[in-house]
């Protein structure tokens, strides 16, 4: 029993300061056109690798912009389109998901066969194919890692439809003559969300680390949008001089990706869902 509290008690404890950071991240992230003390694009260089200063708190880079106001655009980069990502997997394996596992059949064995296909492949892997196919560049990537991500929605939602389905209240919302649709939108999905969500704040670490890798590699973010993995790329040069230029960013995505993390797994442990 006293186990079972200080359990709860540290999820509890880890679920605040995992939301807490998160919600500082995205706050400066909104934020950042107001609270950058530079323009993050603009080169000066008069002032390259000057140390930190008053007028840059950071210091600057090798074209002489300020690593502060950069590291703060950044956020809406990384942060923003993991978010874009995660809500665009999520709703098409909703989709999937929910007519396979309803369904089933014939459709749910060939939707669900596809899904394996792409799972036995590392993620990774398919992305840089498919980016090799679009090209480089941001949107292609976000393209590519959607197209990647949803398959792991649409078995887990499929997974959780089927049993759903066979429960005495869809049961009873049949029997009193209530539409497939609104069945699924009043009875399913409701129930479906909640797990999935808890699930998708450890897969948005990492699609954060996808986006800056894929960025470290030259393939996603181009210069001179300011983003956490190409700020690293950009740093490598200087690694024995200013090792700070690739310190700050990596700092940055470890903070967000540990914090992701901590609040997935304290929410899959209190909830008590099973991660994939």
């Amino acid at each position: 029993m006293i186990s079972s509290i200080r359990i709860a008690r540290k999820s509890q404890a880890a679920i605040l300061i995992g939301s807490a950071t998160l919600a500082a991240f995205f706050l400066i992230a909104i934020l950042a056109p107001w609270i950058a003390p530079n323009d993050p694009i603009q080169v000066n260089l008069a002032f390259k690798l000057s140390p930190p200063s008053l007028d840059y708190p950071l210091g600057t880079d090798h074209l002489g912009r300020c690593n502060l106001s950069r590291l703060l655009y950044g956020a809406r980069v990384s942060l923003g389109f993991a978010s874009l990502i995660f809500v665009a997997a999520l709703g098409f394996g909703l989709v999937i998901g929910t007519i396979a596992g309803y369904k089933g059949g014939v459709i749910d064995a060939v939707l669900m066969r596809f899904c394996e296909g792409v799972m036995a492949f590392p993620n990774l892997v398919l992305v840089l194919g498919i980016v090799g196919l679009l090209g480089p560049g941001l949107w292609q990537v976000v393209m590519a890692l959607m197209m990647v991500q949803w398959v792991y929605y649409a078995r887990m939602i499929r997974n959780m439809i089927v049993g759903l389905k066979e429960q005495n209240f869809i049961l009873a919302a049949r029997i009193s003559g209530s539409s497939t649709g609104k069945i699924i939108r009043r009875h399913m999905i409701p129930n479906v969300l909640p797990p999935v969500l808890v699930v998708g704040t450890l897969e948005m670490g990492w699609a954060i680390m996808d986006l800056s890798a894929l960025s470290f590699l030259g393939l996603g973010v181009q210069p001179p949008t300011p983003e956490w993995g190409a700020m690293i790329l950009e740093g490598k040069n200087f690694i024995r001089s200013q090792p700070e230029l690739m310190l700050y960013p990596g700092i940055m995505i470890l903070l967000v990706v540990i914090s992701f993390n901590v609040l997935g797994e304290a929410l899959s442990e209190k909830y008590g869902i099973k991660k994939r």
